[in-house]
């Protein structure tokens, strides 16, 4: 298919794919650990290199230096790669770190949603409480049911139709 007979691109939106992989936790992870085995894949490589490089140029000597001169030549090529070890490591603490919130922010969402819900069952309880049946009353006249169950006596005192101590 040729994009000249249509007068379209092959593709309408270049980022709907990404939209998609944003919106699915799941997809989203699985995209970011594509990215960090790049960033670690890159990482061990150059972390070689650093070492080479360090004996390479640490073992460069020119006739007439003095002790450690070697060394300070060497000592800016080994901080620049230093530095973009350590900034890799950082991208790959990062992405894990994303990872695992975008996974949070999934389960906080659920979470809300049901606590709204609950909120919401708990609102319309008080606004329209449910109507009670009154307890019914012993006649008075200090007669009692032979059968009290719980309704009985709750102490000592009670006992041979006695009112409480």
């Amino acid at each position: 298919m040729n994009t000249e007979e249509t007068g379209k691109p092959f593709f309408e939106d270049p980022n709907a794919a990404l939209r998609e992989i944003a919106q699915n936790p799941a997809a989203y992870a699985h995209y970011l650990a594509d990215f960090h085995r790049v960033v670690l894949d890159m990482a061990a490589k150059l972390e070689v290199l650093q070492l080479e490089t360090r004996v390479h140029c640490r073992g460069t000597r020119v006739e007439g230096d003095k002790m450690g001169q070697a060394f300070l030549r060497s000592f800016p090529v080994e901080k620049s790669l230093n530095d973009v070890l350590k900034n890799l490591k950082s991208v790959s603490a990062g992405l894990e770190k994303s990872a695992h919130r975008r996974h949070a922010h999934d389960e906080k969402v659920k979470e809300v949603r049901k606590q709204r819900k609950e909120r919401a069952q708990l609102q319309g309880r008080k606004n329209k409480p449910t109507l009670q049946a009154a307890p019914e009353r012993s006649p008075e006249g200090g007669e009692k049911d032979s059968n009290a169950g719980y309704g009985g006596p709750t102490s000592i005192y009670n006992l041979d139709r006695r009112e409480s101590a």
